[in-house]
């Protein structure tokens, strides 16, 4: 499978990140699933090799804008480019509420069967090339993971857990266990965190690590950076990949917008 991080950051956008968005791809299939879809997504697939008219599903984690603002533009450019193929969209209670409310203010008509599903901790789904489970997590709204089991006819599919915001990585649990590869957002080090005056119900990269390497976790990708952390700032990339280098001794990446990955059959990750 492969993995392409078309937004990065956490909160709002900079300079050198968009917000979070995340697309999927199996192999020997040409269509697409995306997780999560922040204000401008719709303009980071154009700058990469991904068609709005070969998505197929899109997952939302939690609706914290940063999250799902780009949904509105997205949906709309999908009718412009004539791609008519209906659209699947999973999400906590309220996304159908907060499409049907901007399609109805903005007369908006689609001309494509738009299917939204709102899901619950625990559920499962059966996709062509995969079995998706949804896992809670924990945040300052209803946030969750998506499972994924890639299908195989010899029961050794690989295991992949994308995250929405989560403050506790352990709440993963058994599902931690000898993960093929963890996407999870980091948004700060420990030390910037222990002088924040307020504190978000966001990951270190220090607590991330540990749960990891705890639960033998075999590839993390940190992804939800602070938008402190900067090239041009007094903090910088560095600090969070090093940080989890320290507790974490599996293979680790820091994503950056455009970052494309793949997993492979041996459960190695490369980077392109």
């Amino acid at each position: 499978m492969k993995l392409t991080f078309l937004g990065t950051s956490a909160g709002k956008p900079t300079k050198e990140r968009n917000v979070t968005a995340l697309a999927l791809k199996f192999e020997q299939e040409s269509k697409w699933y995306l997780f999560d879809c922040g204000e401008a997504t719709q303009h980071q697939i154009l700058r990469s090799t991904l068609s709005i008219a070969k998505l197929d599903t899109i997952f939302i984690t939690h609706l914290h804008g940063d999250h799902y603002y780009g949904l509105p533009g997205l949906l709309s450019s999908k009718k412009l480019d004539k791609a008519f193929d209906p659209l699947q969209i999973y999400g906590p209670k309220g996304i159908k509420e907060f499409l049907e409310c901007f399609m109805d203010i903005s007369k908006e008509h689609l001309g494509y069967e738009l299917n939204i599903i709102e899901i619950e901790p625990q559920q499962r789904f059966v996709f062509e090339k995969f079995t998706l489970q949804i896992l809670p997590l924990v945040h300052s709204v209803e946030s969750f993971a998506y499972h994924i089991k890639e299908a195989d006819k010899n029961a050794f599919g690989k295991r992949v857990i994308i995250c929405g915001d989560n403050s506790e990585p352990d709440v993963l649990g058994e599902y931690l266990q000898d993960l093929d590869l963890l996407i999870h957002e980091s948004t700060y080090t420990q030390k910037v965190y222990d002088t924040l005056p307020t504190k978000f119900l966001h990951t270190t990269a220090k607590k991330l690590a540990i749960a990891a390497q705890n639960r033998g976790v075999k590839n993390l990708i940190a992804t939800h950076i602070s938008p402190r952390y900067s090239k041009e700032g007094i903090y910088n990339i560095e600090m969070i990949c090093d940080e989890i280098k320290h507790y974490y001794r599996g293979k680790c990446f820091v994503a950056n917008d455009f970052d494309i990955y793949s997993l492979e059959k041996d459960s190695t990750v490369r980077k392109y």
